[in-house]
């Protein structure tokens, strides 16, 4: 969520701020079995990714009331990969 937070600060050039980038990574990052076991078309998939890019959303615009500023799990206070 931070990478995606550091995309959206670029927003300016790229155009991909907090919405844009939810859209796009969404499917990904909540992904729906019912949607791949039942086949959804549609409207009902529609629906569905769009509650997913709602939550993504939420959750870029609230990440450090989310996260904290605790280090990125498996990364020590430098930075180094463990």
């Amino acid at each position: 969520m931070r990478h995606l937070l550091r995309m959206a600060a670029h927003s300016g050039r790229t155009n991909m701020h907090a919405r844009n980038l939810a859209i796009v990574w969404a499917p990904n990052l909540l992904r729906s079995r019912d949607i791949e076991a039942s086949g959804f078309n549609g409207t009902a998939a529609f629906m569905e990714v769009r509650v997913q890019s709602i939550v993504v959303e939420f959750i870029l615009t609230h990440v450090e009331q989310l996260f904290g500023d605790a280090p990125l799990r498996g990364r020590d206070t430098a930075g180094t990969a463990w």
